[in-house]
């Protein structure tokens, strides 16, 4: 399958000051399949270590950090030629070799001309940890779930997503293809977009096969929890995890540690949530009260919403059936709208945006879902389930802050009136090209 990561691979390929890469991502997103097709596909060899199915391997790494010796080790282990620019380099699994991990200073220090990739499961909780990684001295890509983009791209649908993203004018769809899309994002709320259990859904169309895999998917992650955390901190970290869905189907979303137990204090979990955030399998989303640019210097850090990784793992998490696809819209309004907020998110974190935000009001009144920063301007995004576009708190938000433009993702079809863009749900990772189209500028 297509992932749109594969163009910036190519592209680090070609860097004249090119450093080690690090593919970072939760367990599962494809991070071996990509990097195996790359070096396939690119190169004229690929060197394969994977220090989790040979820990032998390791051995190379104990006596010296040179690359010379390590390649030197390679080649004969290998019985290959392994020539600068001709192979590609593939550590896999690389967190169970720590001595591999820091030889990667060494490769871009003294032998840049070798393409060196490196990809393993929980890196983010590796790296969180000081002195465990070569800073400064290697580049770091990030790989998601598919989104909703990719989906269209394995489901056979490109031309749909060349009409979403290549439209040069902010006009409504024709309604037969709005309506098609609006039925394929049922199917991807379902899925989601770990590639595992988006070839089973292209191969046999099964839901149960796919939820199948979903659990085992989270299966994998629990049993991680136990692996690589902290032993006083597994029992928090499984407590937010399970409980994820139970915040998600309030009406209040905020995440409160009193609602996990009466006595829980935020600093006795906040060190499980980081975990969880460092390990890829949430998406934290704080609170702003006052704006000001940049919205990363004035968060309200005991205010925020956590979501999963992959919508489609939020319905295993939640043990939502797959019969409720049978019934139309009710998809989109389960659990108060969760998985349309927890998709959106899901696309926008795709799109490169590393911290996402919320807005309420002092009165706590009126809420914002999501702010979107673009081109100096603070955005209000507010999201919507189905096609009922009313929303008080927009209106609350632009009395306020009389923005240049409002922005709203609902099931309703592409629509821009001179204050407010309508984005639909299905087209959330055009929404920049749309903005641009508009032509907003702070001035």
């Amino acid at each position: 399958m297509k992932r749109l990561i594969y163009q910036r691979l190519i592209e680090w390929k070609i860097k004249s000051n090119r450093k080690p890469l690090i593919l970072e991502g939760a367990r599962q997103t494809g991070k071996t399949y990509i990097l195996k097709e790359f070096g396939k596909k690119e190169f004229k060899k690929l060197i394969y270590c994977n220090f989790e199915q040979d820990p032998n391997l390791k051995t190379f790494f104990e006596s010296s950090l040179t690359p010379k010796k390590i390649i030197e080790s390679l080649s004969i282990y290998f019985d290959a030629d392994i020539k600068p620019d001709e192979a590609l380099i593939f550590f896999d699994e690389i967190q169970e070799s720590n001595l591999a991990l820091n030889s990667l200073k060494y490769f871009c220090e003294d032998a840049p001309e070798y393409a060196v990739v490196a990809a393993g499961s929980l890196l983010g909780v590796k790296m969180s940890v000081p002195k465990s990684f070569p800073v400064g001295k290697v580049e770091l890509m990030q790989l998601y779930p598919m989104n909703f983009s990719e989906f269209l791209q394995a489901y056979g649908k490109e031309r749909y997503l060349n009409m979403l993203g290549n439209t040069d004018s902010v006009e409504p769809f024709p309604e037969l293809l709005h309506n098609e899309l609006c039925d394929i994002l049922r199917k991807y709320y379902f899925v989601g977009g770990m590639p595992e259990a988006v070839s089973e859904f292209l191969l046999s169309g099964s839901y149960d096969k796919v939820r199948a895999i979903q659990e085992n998917i989270l299966r994998s992650y629990e049993l991680d929890f136990a692996k690589h955390a902290n032993s006083s901190d597994v029992p928090k970290i499984s407590i937010i995890w399970d409980s994820i869905p139970l915040f998600l189907s309030r009406e209040n979303k905020r995440f409160t540690f009193s609602a996990i137990s009466k006595s829980a204090r935020a600093r006795e979990y906040e060190t499980a949530i980081m975990w969880l955030v460092d390990a890829g399998l949430i998406h934290k989303v704080t609170g702003i009260e006052h704006l000001e640019q940049p919205l990363t210097a004035f968060p309200e850090e005991s205010a925020f919403k956590i979501y999963v990784l992959d919508v489609g793992l939020l319905g295993a998490l939640a043990r939502l059936k797959p019969e409720i696809l049978v019934n139309g819209n009710e998809l989109f309004t389960t659990f108060n709208g969760a998985f349309v907020e927890n998709y959106v998110v899901q696309q926008l974190i795709s799109a490169g945006n590393k911290k996402l935000y919320y807005w309420r009001s002092e009165s706590r009144k009126a809420e914002i879902d999501l702010l979107v920063e673009h081109e100096m301007l603070i955005l209000p995004l507010e999201i919507k389930a189905g096609i009922n576009a009313k929303s008080k708190s927009l209106s609350v938000y632009s009395d306020k802050y009389k923005p240049k433009l409002l922005l709203r993702t609902t099931l309703l079809n592409l629509k821009y009136n001179g204050d407010i863009l309508n984005v639909p749900l299905y087209a959330m990772n055009s929404l920049r090209h749309y903005l641009s189209l508009i032509g907003t500028s702070s001035s």
